[in-house]
């Protein structure tokens, strides 16, 4: 039979059977009665007939087809069979496409239990600053030069605690490719010194114990909405993270045990978080409750009672009262806690840390449950209150203290 012809490929018409044209060495195309064309390759391996498919016709023209069989055979010759060639090269592709950094890092981050916000905000690092350059390539053949150069993009912008934080999950991510068979080693540990020193970003507090007591002066002497001056008052009493006091609800909060519950949907570490409400704090709340007590936020926005206050009305409220940023920040008060209730008030710093719903664990390493220490933390926050009610009074002696 003669080889075949691009004419005869291009004459050739279905039939109501499938039918075979042959070129030789086992090479052939297939024609099936609805007009699809297959090329197809016959060898024999280990006594056994086999077939491979060479492509469609005329994607694969008649040339390419023939130099397809060819290396088919050239790997016959070898005694490597090409039809499990083939499904190993596909194998160790989709292998490939598994192991990329990008593959890895969403991963990674689907099993991150992070509140919405930041894990939005790790997402957009990655999809911006990461991804493009190096989301593509193996994770296990990435260098420590590689991630330095994505690095080096973000702080040529000026974020340089942006590129130390991206670095940050880089190493963690690489540490889960170790962890799951992708990579053996973390690269991204050697760039240690490598970037500039991330700027001090700490929150502003006041920690002088005058200055406190007259930047609570100022806070009972607000004159705003009856929620936002409650809102001010309990900001430094309960020192909680600005998003857990504005998301309060009514329903974790009981008055008569004088206990706040804050789910663990709501806390940055994922696990519920109890604080102790002192005798001003129940008063307060007691006093807010006929306002707001109907609906589901202790602070309801202005515009909507469904939606908690907004993030910047603490701050802004600060800001009306003369306290710019360098001064005074809704997250300062956990500072302003942390600061004096161990140096004035000397209480032991792991109860402190417990209260500010920090990663605490015990000797043997394992993370204390939410009501450990409760009685001195029961005890700690009445302290905390009375001594805040002294500095606003001005009282001599609890200053001397400071």
């Amino acid at each position: 039979m003669p080889p075949l012809t691009d004419l005869a490929l291009r004459r050739a018409k279905p039939a109501e059977k499938t039918q075979k044209l042959f070129d030789g060495g086992g090479l052939y195309l297939e024609i099936s009665p609805k007009d699809g064309r297959w090329w197809r390759l016959k060898y024999r391996f280990d006594g056994k007939e086999k077939r491979l498919a060479l492509g469609v016709y005329p994607d694969v023209p008649l040339a390419l087809a023939r130099q397809r069989r060819e290396e088919a055979r050239q790997m016959l010759a070898r005694s490597i069979d090409p039809g499990e060639h083939r499904k190993a090269v596909a194998q160790a592709k989709a292998e490939l496409g598994a192991n990329t950094f990008e593959v890895t890092a969403r991963e990674w981050l689907s099993k991150r239990d992070w509140v919405p916000k930041y894990s939005v905000k790790v997402m957009a690092w990655m999809e911006k600053d990461v991804y493009p350059w190096i989301g593509s390539r193996p994770v296990g053949e990435l260098t420590a030069p590689d991630f330095l150069r994505v690095a080096r993009r973000v702080e040529a912008r000026g974020a340089i605690e942006s590129a130390h934080r991206i670095m940050q999950n880089c190493g963690q991510i690489m540490r889960y490719a170790i962890a799951t068979g992708r990579a053996e080693r973390n690269p991204v540990a050697d760039l240690r010194g490598a970037l500039p020193p991330a700027p001090d970003r700490n929150h502003a507090a006041v920690v002088d114990p005058i200055e406190l007591g007259e930047l609570l002066r100022a806070l009972h002497a607000y004159r705003g909405t009856i929620i936002v001056q409650t809102a001010l008052k309990l900001a430094p009493m309960l020192f909680v993270r600005p998003g857990e006091l504005r998301q309060a609800e009514w329903a974790e909060i009981d008055l008569d045990a004088a206990l706040w519950s804050i789910p663990a949907a709501r806390m940055k570490m994922r696990q519920t978080h109890l604080v102790p409400l002192s005798s001003q704090s129940v008063q307060l709340l007691r006093e807010l409750r006929p306002l707001t007590g109907r609906g589901q936020y202790v602070f309801p926005g202005g515009r909507s009672v469904r939606r908690p206050m907004s993030e910047g009305a603490v701050l802004a409220a600060l800001r009306v009262m003369g306290f710019d940023k360098n001064t005074a920040t809704g997250h300062g008060f956990r500072a302003t806690a942390r600061t004096l209730l161990d140096e004035v008030l000397g209480f032991r710093p792991d109860i402190i840390e417990h209260q500010l719903a920090h990663a605490v664990r015990d000797p043997n390493g394992r993370a204390y449950n939410r009501t450990t220490h409760l009685s001195d933390r029961k005890r700690m926050m009445q302290v905390w209150a009375d001594y805040l009610d002294k500095l606003r009074t001005g009282d001599t002696a609890a200053i001397r203290v400071g």
